[in-house]
């Protein structure tokens, strides 16, 4: 396999983030990560760019809902245009969708046309210079048509520009064989979340998540099955203790497979 980087998404120190952008990312800095993701990036370009000059990180990936017309928060969504315009400026190479809603994964032709949308954006983010992606969580498993996922129905309408991040969390919470998985996506699967918790009770997800290495999710096995790999980037959705410390724990965690 080829040796990835190592990454954090920003998601997981975000009330950090909030408080104090700067010292957040040099807290980061100085556990060794080199690489941030990051996340609702569009609206603060210039606080994100000089924190991140002032820390010494890159960002190579970033999350943002191009998917959508609404965020979660119900506000609207950025364009596209603003979109790829704020990443170029920060310097992404990769924009990742982060969320589909559950309802647009349980009807095939619903599936295609997310599909559709990807196949659409990547062309427009080629004009920038950038890729992009979809992020799974477990909804895109929870419905299969002719004994395929609604995931991987959308993967095989996907142009070969289009690039996905594979959350190995919470594919194993969708009850997927993450590592299998992977394998199948192939050269498509250029990130992986590097996430960890126990499985034992999907409907508990996302509370019982540990440090990379320490939980049920396959991660060393989903590692070897990921070939063409440019992103090892560690993520809590939640975590109960320091979570600086659990970071520091992930990046030893992956500093052992010798990912850096």
């Amino acid at each position: 396999m080829s040796t990835p980087l190592m990454s954090v998404q920003l998601y997981s120190v975000r009330d950090a983030l909030a408080a104090d952008p700067a010292a957040t990312l040099a807290r980061l800095a100085a556990l060794g990560l080199r690489n941030v993701e990051t996340f609702d990036f569009v609206r603060r370009v210039p606080e994100l760019a000089a924190a991140l000059q002032g820390a010494g990180l890159a960002a190579p990936t970033g999350h943002a809902g191009f998917l959508s017309d609404q965020l979660g928060s119900g506000a609207a969504a950025p364009t596209r245009e603003q979109t790829f315009a704020a990443a170029a400026e920060l310097g992404l190479q990769v924009v990742i969708d982060p969320f589909v809603p559950p309802a647009r994964w349980a009807d095939r032709d619903e599936i295609a046309r997310t599909a559709d949308l990807l196949n659409a954006a990547a062309v427009e983010a080629a004009a920038y210079g950038l890729r992009v992606g979809y992020h799974n969580h477990a909804h895109e498993f929870a419905h299969s048509f002719d004994g395929v996922t609604g995931y991987e129905v959308l993967v095989a309408h996907l142009d070969d520009a289009v690039v996905l991040e594979l959350d190995a969390y919470w594919a194993a919470i969708g009850g997927q064989d993450a590592a299998a998985l992977a394998d199948r996506l192939g050269s498509r699967l250029v990130a992986v979340h590097v996430k960890d918790g126990s499985t034992a009770d999907p409907a508990t997800a996302p509370q019982g998540q540990v440090p990379a290495g320490d939980g049920d999710v396959p991660l060393d096995a989903v590692l070897d099955a990921a070939q063409s790999l440019d992103y090892a980037v560690l993520e809590f959705d939640v975590y109960d203790g320091d979570i600086f410390a659990g970071i520091d724990a992930g990046v030893r965690y992956l500093a052992g497979r010798g990912i850096r």
